[in-house]
């Protein structure tokens, strides 16, 4: 079994920043990418971040140069630096994790329950 669990939302004023974790548990063997998705009322889930074991990240164009996705590979946690915060970046984040279970023969994709960011003043 695999757990994906966010923290960190909540409310913020516009401008303000918020920082988000997700923290991995379970028979893991390797994660690949790990990254986040965010989903707005009325909208399609959409790629916020993502990042590789590596350490490469890749940026929707609207969170590019405001937000900062990292991860700690020891931890098997990502996490998601939000600043410049905006009423439009308001949306239930998700993470997720490509990974390999131990005795697994295939990456899989896992997501976490998503955690709420309201941007209002």
């Amino acid at each position: 079994q695999v757990q994906l669990v966010e923290s960190g939302g909540g409310l913020v004023q516009p401008g303000g920043s918020l920082r988000l974790s997700c923290a991995t548990s379970g028979s893991i063997f390797n994660i690949n990418t790990m990254g986040w998705y965010r989903q707005a009322p009325g909208k399609q889930r959409e790629l916020v971040a993502t990042i590789s074991r590596g350490g490469r990240a890749n940026y929707a164009d609207s969170v590019k140069g405001r937000f900062t996705v990292s991860r700690d590979n020891v931890k098997n946690t990502v996490y998601l630096q939000m600043s410049s915060l905006s009423p439009e970046d308001a949306a239930v984040y998700y993470c997720y994790a490509d990974l390999l279970l131990v005795g697994g023969v295939t990456y899989d994709d896992y997501w976490g329950q998503g955690t709420q960011v309201t941007v209002s003043s």
